[in-house]
């Protein structure tokens, strides 16, 4: 049986739940998650593939993903490790793909690492679950980019087959 890392960094809980999802498809390894906000040190030697999840919030990643990355950068290069993040911009379909997301170029800007897999996915709106604050804040970014308002409902975007067949995809790469 392979090993498999996978590490994630979620604040509503949607990264999380993608990467649950995931799960499903990686039949035949041992898979160790962990929290990239703990601040993890790992040896990437020890694991046949590597896969990292990151959700975007108001723009950006958690430095938690950048501190991981610079100090596993040369383990990254020679793992067999993928990247994905979750944003909500992904709900437009021209925006779910790498080469068209703007927070995918961001990362490639400030990471060292060059993951050979990517994906992206969209997030949930979780309004029920915001303060007034970020209501307030995420209710502006969706008016401006085309987004539900309505604070009565929250709304998931995750394409649920899309995530399952790039963790498919991966998977069976060697």
């Amino acid at each position: 049986m392979g090993k498999l890392l996978v590490l994630y960094s979620s604040r509503n809980g949607q990264t999380t739940k993608i990467m649950d999802a995931m799960r499903d498809e990686f039949g035949g390894y041992e898979v160790e998650s962990v929290d990239l906000h703990t601040l993890p040190k790992k040896n990437l030697s020890k694991y046949d593939k590597v896969l990292i999840g990151a959700s975007i919030r108001y723009g950006h990643f958690h430095d938690s993903l950048y501190t991981f990355i610079h100090t596993h950068s040369e383990q990254l290069e020679v793992a067999d490790a993928a990247f994905f993040c979750v944003c909500l911009t992904a709900r437009k379909p021209e925006k779910a793909n790498p080469a068209n997301n703007a927070y995918i170029r961001k990362f490639l800007t400030k990471s060292a690492w060059r993951p050979r897999t990517m994906g992206v996915f969209a997030g949930a709106l979780r309004y029920s679950e915001y303060n007034w604050w970020q209501t307030r804040i995420i209710q502006l970014i969706m008016k401006i980019t085309g987004g539900s308002t309505d604070t009565t409902q929250d709304l998931e975007f995750t394409d649920w087959d899309k995530v399952r067949e790039f963790a498919r995809g991966w998977i069976q790469k060697r």
